[in-house]
């Protein structure tokens, strides 16, 4: 399985974010303070702010802040955000993937993987992940 520095970088933007949600934040400080480079940050917090999940404001009083409540931002909204599709397989939907023969099963074991993937993200939001939140170990994290 592949995380994308993208869906990794923009959670871990958001989560800065969340930590503070009234204090506005520039991408400046959220890539010194997670130790993501700026330039990749600035594409992605662009992405993040086209899916209505930072909102920001220009001048010397401005900067990012969450679009929504961290409670009500899932991990499933920041992949599909930035990567679009939750799992693709060399760079293509999972939808229409239909093998011959003795493969025949696999593409319905790669949609059950995906399916498996999106209810984690789905289950888990911003707020969940937030140091001194409810559960040191958000649901579905961890569980074999």
């Amino acid at each position: 399985m592949h995380i994308s520095a993208k869906a990794d970088y923009a959670t871990r933007a958001l989560l800065e974010l969340a930590r503070e949600p009234g204090r506005p934040l520039t991408c400046e400080a959220i890539a010194s303070s997670q130790e993501i480079p700026f330039r990749f940050l600035k594409s992605v917090v662009g992405e993040l702010r086209r899916a209505g999940l930072v909102r920001s404001q220009r001048g010397c009083e401005g900067g990012y802040w969450l679009g929504r409540p961290a409670g009500e931002i899932a991990l499933l909204d920041v992949v599909r955000a930035v990567d679009g599709e939750v799992i693709t397989l060399r760079g293509a939907s999972l939808a229409g993937l239909v093998y011959p023969g003795p493969a025949t099963a696999l593409p319905g074991v790669w949609r059950r993987v995906e399916a498996e993937a999106v209810a984690v993200l789905g289950g888990l939001t911003l707020a969940e992940l937030l140091p001194g939140e409810a559960r040191t170990e958000p649901s579905g994290v961890g569980a074999a």
